[in-house]
């Protein structure tokens, strides 16, 4: 059996945190700032976490990283 490739657009995008969970950054941060209020924009810098049902999806574009 072939290695299953890893989509790289997702490897570029998540990345898995030791106990197995898969960090992302937030979105809304690239234009249209100047009607976002600071305190929204603030807490858009923070990264999130993917939630649960995303994660299995997740886990099958990149195999090899959990």
């Amino acid at each position: 059996m072939p290695k299953i490739k890893t989509k790289r657009s997702a490897a570029k995008r998540f990345s898995v945190t030791a106990k197995g969970k898969v960090k992302m950054k937030k979105a809304f941060l690239r234009h249209c700032l100047t009607c976002k209020d600071s305190k929204r924009k603030r807490n858009l810098r923070k990264g999130g976490i993917v939630a649960d049902v995303d994660t299995k999806r997740i886990q099958r574009f990149m195999p090899y990283a959990f």
